[in-house]
């Protein structure tokens, strides 16, 4: 199973009393620690919580989550950006909150450089799908469909200017086709839609369409990742088709920029601690929905957050133009 430790083994040890960290003097944390999540209740939340949920076994606190959907996740990442930084409110989200939004609408009141890296903490997937009755068996015979009929392919998405939509119009620049992009509020819609004939492909996110690949229902064509799901070992990468989009979608932690770094770390061991000592629990749980654990430290998460920036820029350029 591909997996960000960042250095974890089996036989981790810490060496380090997390409850008792010293922040201004007294320990951190001494009250439940605020996890906004940015949507409704849904895959978000469900990517993260096998672990979250037990951080606060290793902090003395729970981390409590504390739903502020809207504005395609940018209310709940404004909320937090504006938080006092001092560990007590973080937001658990993808790059669509934390990256594209700020991109996709310059009047929001945060970039990503607003939030401080906390952890990585899973990786779920982005996939095209298709009816399974549909004549599209693999992802060539989109292409060349949509080389004969310009326009004419029409693929669902969670909206316009979320993470599926820049993916679909990134895999069709490179492609060199043209698609007709048609918005959902939602992978689930998006997904029900496509499997009641009123689209042809669409771009979702694992969990949604999950149920009905497994039932006979769907046909995944390729997964927008740099390497292929556990889930579904037999599904290519867009980019190992010959189209350069990978973009593994890793759900993560964040705190309001300026947070001690002693307070970061704090939250970073906890989550690295939880998968140290409860992997094959959290891995179990995770797969149910299609993903993976993907713990990674501070910087390696802002460095992956940083490369999706400029992914998502090139797509929203595509868009704009």
């Amino acid at each position: 199973m591909r997996k960000y430790f960042g250095g974890i083994v089996a036989s981790c040890t810490l060496g380090l009393a997390l409850s008792a960290t010293a922040y201004a003097g007294q320990p951190y944390p001494d009250r439940p620690v605020q996890l906004v999540i940015p949507f409704s209740p849904g895959d978000t939340d469900r990517m993260l919580r096998p672990i979250t949920e037990k951080m606060g076994q290793y902090m003395g606190q729970p981390l409590v989550m504390n739903y502020k959907p809207g504005a395609g996740g940018g209310i709940g990442a404004a909320f937090t950006a504006g938080a006092a930084p001092d560990g007590y409110t973080l937001v658990g989200s993808s790059p669509g909150s934390l990256v594209v939004v700020p991109l996709a609408n310059k009047e929001v009141a945060y970039t990503t450089d607003s939030f401080a890296p906390v952890a990585g903490i899973s990786l779920g997937g982005m996939m095209i799908v298709a009816p399974s009755k549909s004549r599209y068996k693999t992802l060539a015979d989109v292409v060349a469909d949509a080389k004969a009929r310009p326009d004419a392919i029409a693929y669902g998405t969670s909206g316009a200017m979320g993470i599926s939509h820049l993916l679909g119009e990134l895999f069709a620049s490179e492609a060199k086709i043209t698609l007709r992009h048609i918005p959902f509020k939602g992978s689930t819609p998006a997904v029900t839609a496509l499997l009641g004939g009123h689209t042809d492909i669409a771009v979702s996110a694992v969990g949604p369409a999950q149920a009905h690949i497994d039932a006979g229902g769907l046909r995944p064509l390729a997964v927008f990742s740099d390497k292929r799901l556990v889930a579904y070992p037999d599904v290519p990468t867009v980019r190992e088709l010959g189209y350069d989009v990978g973009s593994p979608t890793i759900y993560g932690l964040m705190a309001p920029k300026d947070t001690p770094p002693q307070v970061i770390d704090a939250l970073y061991q906890a989550a690295r601690k939880v998968v140290a000592e409860h992997g094959a629990e959290v891995e179990k749980t995770l797969a149910t929905l299609g993903a993976e654990v993907s713990v990674m430290d501070p910087k390696e998460y802002g460095a992956y957050l940083q490369q999706q920036r400029a992914l998502f820029s090139r797509g929203v350029g595509l868009i704009r133009e």
